[in-house]
């Protein structure tokens, strides 16, 4: 939902820069890979000691690469296959920290194994959402549906009311309950979400094996089923 939105708001934001970064010879490679370290690096090292509002600035300085790089690919006419799988794989390592970050705080400090579950199943979740609509493509299905959490909200969600429990730091009162709110909310969108995309998977996997049957019937077809279990390796 976000995505289709304040990704289009952002680039348009973000594009002089980005033309700015390739008249410097910059490659989008090099932003997409500064900016996972940037993410991972405010992740990791500040989250787990509890610096919430650091932690959130710093990641979020960095998080706009995502759009920086896709936007000079286009500027310079390089986008390729590989941008974009580099992109992908880096976005999945970036997700992994942020809520790797969170789960190490509440399995120290924080001292909370319910809320440090909750960040591992936010972790896992993202990652499994991700791959579904991945993996339904790759078979040769559309996956035609977003759901109900995707990847902006995910982040949104999770950085500002990260950002904002540290304000409990500064002596703002109360704010530290909207971390553990917020990732009950991820959690439960994330679950939710990831039913959508197995049910449109499965709803569309059978059309396209029916399709296929028909046409081996008439002769014109028949090779509906070759890419399923047998590739899940892949």
């Amino acid at each position: 939902m976000l995505n289709k939105y304040a990704r289009a708001f952002f680039t348009r934001v973000l594009t002089p820069f980005a033309a700015f970064l390739l008249r410097r010879g910059v490659s989008p490679d090099a932003v997409t890979l500064i900016g996972t370290a940037g993410v991972v690096a405010g992740a990791l090292v500040f989250f787990p000691r509890g610096e919430f509002f650091w932690g959130t600035i710093v990641i979020t300085l960095f998080v706009f690469s995502d759009l920086v790089d896709g936007n000079m690919a286009r500027q310079a006419g390089i986008s390729s296959r590989w941008g974009a799988f580099l992109d992908s794989t880096l976005d999945r390592v970036a997700d992994g920290a942020i809520f790797g970050g969170f789960a190490l705080w509440y399995a120290g400090n924080g001292d909370d194994n319910v809320m440090c579950a909750v960040a591992i199943f936010c972790l896992a979740s993202g990652q499994v959402v991700s791959y579904t609509k991945a993996r339904g493509e790759s078979i040769g299905l559309p996956v035609a549906v977003n759901g109900l959490v995707e990847r902006a909200e995910r982040l949104v969600v999770s950085l500002v009311a990260a950002g904002l429990a540290g304000l409990h730091g500064f002596g703002v009162p109360g704010v530290q309950v909207l971390l553990p709110i917020a990732l009950w909310a991820v959690a439960v969108g994330s679950a939710v979400t990831l039913g959508q995309r197995v049910v449109t998977v499965r709803r569309e996997a059978a059309e396209a094996d029916a399709a296929g049957a028909v046409g081996g019937a008439d002769g014109t077809g028949g090779t509906g089923g070759a890419t399923g279990r047998g590739s899940e390796a892949t």
